[in-house]
Order: structure tokens, then C-alpha cells, then sequence
């Protein structure tokens, strides 16, 4: 057959296949009468093999070595083969990723590209001090896209950055809301804390409404952070977890604060009292958190929690009797 039979039916032109001829991968078996290239038909299974093993992203010199070679194994090949695919469709990844967030912020001109470009390098450097300043500066003349902000805000580790990509993100209103949902549902602990931690200075809403639902994840970090920011917002849903929390004894001073911040509302205020009362007669609780729940009686309004601090007074655990005695004392001279 011909070089240009074959070319029309391998599909590889005979550029290319003279080009296999000079590199002695695939040389026609013989010639014609007029001198042309005759290819048998095992040169052309030989042409095949090659565009098979060239589809895997085997170099010319590699095929060659693969067909003529018998000591060449293609198992080391194979997986030197898998990793530079990987790390190519990584590039290729990253590159598609940036271009998105390019076009997330429709740029008007090459300037505000250019800007957009500096802003994610900047996210992305390993200094704290240009990551800090690329998150403030984002809204000034063009953002940083929401998505380079999530992203930069679950995985920032230096406080101070990470104060900075979530007031950046809290400028950007519910924009970023379902990738920090997503946040919550990470199998990493340290990406949970985050997410919430940028939900809670958002303070829409919506936002409101992913706290809520956080109440029952599975992470406790997490329900106490939407606890506490959910009782400053005036959620009642939050009282359970922020009584768990005096009980506890973690960050018992700012849940004993937001329950006083929800029991100013008076359809809350003989609710939270109770709900305290009926904590410090649980038999299972121990004498600090015992003590905690009356000091947390001490800002919530109302008979119901004064009734209870005067019970308290007759306490068989002194600190705690001493305790809401010098309390009871307090209110009884405003």
C-alpha cells in the first residue's frame, strides 16, 4: 500500500508518517517501481500500535522503546505516565478556577483583570502581611471574588489574616453564604470553626437562618459559635446550647451574657429561668456548674429567678448558697 493509501486510511498524514520513517519507527518494508513507499500490512499494525501508545502520552522516543525494546516494562512508564497527567489536570484546574473567578467580577477592561490577578496572587502568598492587605483592600476599586475570599477564609490559619477575610466576606453580603454552608459540612475540624466563624459576621437573614440549622451539627465548636451569636441576635433556639454552656463551663461568661441579652424579651425571661433552675436541680450536675447556673441567674430579670435565688440561698453546697445570697442581695437594693 502507498504512503498515500495509508494516510487515508490511518488517519495520520503522510507528513507524519515520513516524519516515523527518519526516526526509523515505522519504515515501509518496500518500494515501488517508481521508488514510493509500500507499506505491508504489518507496517500498518505497527502504524496503529504507535498512535494507540501515543494516545496515553507516550513521547516518539518512548514508543519507540515500548515496540522495540524487550526489556522495556511498561509499568514504571505507566505511572510516571498517571502523575504528570495528574499535575497537568491540576494546572489545568487552578488556571480554569482563576479564569472564573476573573469572570465572576465581569472585569470592565484589561485593568481590572490585572487588578483581579494581583488581588489572588496576593491571597495566595505566603506572606501574612500581603494575604491581610489583599483581604482589605478587596471592594475598594475591584473585589476579590467571593470564592477566592471562602476559600482563602476556611483555610487561613494566622488570626489576623483570617479577621480580615471575614469582614472582607461580611462586606460581600450572602454572596459567599452556600460555600461557607459547605465549610460546615467539612470532615476537618479547623474548616467547620472557620465557616461558622465567618457565618456569625454576616448579619443577614440568611446567615441567621445557616446559624440555626448549625444548632444541631454534629460539631459542638460549631453550635456553640451560632449559640452564641444567635442569642445576640435574639434567636431563642440558641438557650439550650447556651445553658449547656455555663454548665460546661466553656465560654460560660459569654453565654451567661447572651442569656441575659434574650430574657430582656419577656416572652423569654420566666423560660430561661426555668430552664436554669430546672439545670441546678439535675442531680448530675456538679458543684462549679452548679455555682455558674445561680451567677447566671443573677442577670435574668424577673420573680421566677429571684424565687429561685432566694431557694438557693438555703443551698447545702455553701459557695453556691453564699453565691446567690450575695446576688439576691444586689437586686434587692437596685
Amino acid at each position: 500500500m502507498l504512503i498515500g493509501d495509508v494516510a487515508r486510511r490511518s488517519g495520520v498524514s503522510a507528513r507524519m508518517l515520513r516524519h516515523y520513517d527518519s526516526l526509523g519507527l515505522v519504515r515501509p518494508t518496500g518500494r515501488s517501481g517508481a521508488g514510493y513507499r509500500e507499506y505491508s500490512s504489518e507496517d500498518i499494525r505497527r502504524i496503529f500500535h504507535i498512535e494507540s501508545l501515543r494516545s496515553l502520552g507516550l513521547s516518539l522516543r518512548e514508543v519507540g522503546r515500548a515496540l522495540d525494546d524487550p526489556g522495556f516494562t511498561p509499568a514504571e512508564l505507566v505511572d510516571d505516565l498517571i502523575r504528570q497527567t495528574r499535575e497537568r489536570i491540576a494546572a489545568e484546574t487552578e488556571l480554569l478556577t482563576r479564569l472564573r473567578r476573573i469572570d465572576a467580577v465581569d472585569p470592565a477592561g484589561w485593568e481590572d483583570v490585572l487588578q483581579v490577578v494581583a488581588l489572588l496572587q496576593a491571597l495566595g502568598s505566603k506572606s501574612a502581611g500581603k494575604r491581610q492587605r489583599a483581604a482589605l483592600s478587596s471592594g475598594d476599586e475591584v473585589s476579590v471574588p467571593v470564592e477566592a475570599l471562602v476559600e482563602a477564609a476556611l483555610s487561613e490559619r494566622d488570626p489576623n489574616v483570617a479577621g480580615a477575610l471575614r469582614w472582607a466576606l461580611a462586606r460581600s453580603g450572602d454572596d459567599g453564604l452556600a460555600l461557607l454552608a459547605e465549610g460546615l459540612g467539612s470532615p476537618v475540624a479547623e474548616v467547620r470553626k472557620r465557616a461558622v466563624q465567618s457565618i456569625v459576621e454576616i448579619p443577614n437573614g440568611e446567615a441567621t437562618a445557616l446559624l440555626q440549622d448549625a444548632l444541631a451539627n454534629s460539631d459542638i465548636v460549631v453550635r456553640r459559635y451560632a449559640a452564641l451569636a444567635l442569642g445576640a441576635r435574639g434567636v431563642a433556639e440558641a438557650v439550650p446550647t447556651l445553658i449547656d454552656m455555663v454548665v460546661e463551663g466553656t465560654n460560660d461568661v459569654d453565654a451567661a451574657d447572651a442569656l441575659s441579652a434574650l430574657a430582656s424579651r419577656p416572652a423569654l425571661t420566666d423560660q430561661i429561668a426555668t430552664r436554669l433552675v430546672d439545670r441546678l436541680a439535675h442531680g448530675g450536675v456538679e458543684s462549679s456548674a452548679r455555682r455558674r447556673l445561680t451567677q447566671a441567674l443573677a442577670d435574668i430579670p424577673g420573680t421566677t429567678a429571684s424565687r429561685a435565688l432566694a431557694d438557693l440561698t438555703h443551698d447545702e453546697d455553701r459557695t453556691v448558697a453564699l453565691t446567690a445570697a450575695y446576688i439576691l442581695g444586689i437586686r434587692n437594693a437596685r
